[in-house]
């Protein structure tokens, strides 16, 4: 049939929600990242740590296997915050490199190639638009953060006797919790800096730059000021301040959790 001759008709079909709409970026988003060969790769590798975790856990709740060892290490092998805040601190650093391998490419291309009319040309806000590109970073790092951390806390309630878990019970939503605090602030500068470089490499770069060179920075500012506030603006330090409480772990010396807490907000605010 000619074009000209087809007539104009409404569309009848069923209208996706607000929300079902919103889910529809990510879904994309997600099934193109994962073809790419260096996001699969990290998360691949990211991986290894929880599964050596889960081998640590069989270990501490088989004292058969551990009859020919010194006492001082099966001391060692034990479940508790101190374990959790270990496996926190090594994927919060796999987080932060998945993020900028991941992140550049959300806005980015969108900005360079003048592709946001076509998603607002859609029902589709701005604050929607942002939200879905927040939920795919927040979800592929969710990935190897606090869902493997969930599984090892099931692994080591079911193997263990109800005692410890009457007496640690507060260290999976304290971990979910530590984990939301460095997710959103990791996602967050990935996004930030996918729309201010709208190149991928510099996007990228400025990922990590932003954790090394405020690191350094604090390392600077106690060293030349002899105080210890400086390291509250390290967001890696601060962050771990909080998991310290969150899992009642002896903190190192310096800000308490409440500054650290307050730098992160304003950092999150800033960016």
């Amino acid at each position: 049939m000619a074009v000209y001759r087809r007539g104009y008709q409404k569309y009848q079909g069923p209208i996706a929600g607000r929300w079902t709409r919103c889910t529809v970026l990510p879904r994309f988003a997600w099934k193109r990242l994962f073809q790419q060969r260096m996001i699969l790769l990290i998360t691949v590798i990211s991986m290894v740590w929880p599964l050596l975790c889960a081998v640590f856990i069989y270990l501490s709740n088989h004292a058969d296997l551990l009859k020919g060892l010194s006492k001082q290490f099966q001391n060692f092998i034990q479940v508790n915050g101190t374990f959790f805040f270990t496996y926190m601190a090594v994927q919060s650093v796999f987080a932060v490199f998945l993020a900028a391998l991941a992140g550049p490419g959300l806005i980015a291309p969108d900005l360079a190639n003048n592709a946001l009319p076509l998603y607002f040309s859609r029902p589709l806000s701005r604050s929607e638009y942002v939200v879905a590109r927040f939920a795919t970073i927040f979800g592929i790092l969710s990935l190897v953060t606090w869902i493997p951390g969930l599984l090892l806390f099931g692994m080591q309630t079911g193997m263990s006797d109800t005692k410890w878990f009457s007496l640690n019970w507060q260290l999976a939503p304290g971990m979910v919790a530590g984990f939301a605090i460095w997710l959103l602030l990791v996602s967050m500068v990935a996004l930030a800096s996918s729309a201010y470089a709208k190149v991928k490499i510099v996007s990228g770069a400025l990922v990590l730059g932003f954790f090394f060179i405020l690191s350094g920075a604090s390392v600077m500012i106690n060293g030349v000021f002899r105080v210890t506030w400086g390291s509250a603006l390290n967001p890696s330090w601060a962050s771990r301040r909080i998991w310290c409480f969150l899992l009642s772990v002896d903190p190192a010396e310096g800000p308490g959790e409440v500054a650290c807490a307050a730098v992160l907000a304003g950092f999150i605010l800033l960016l």
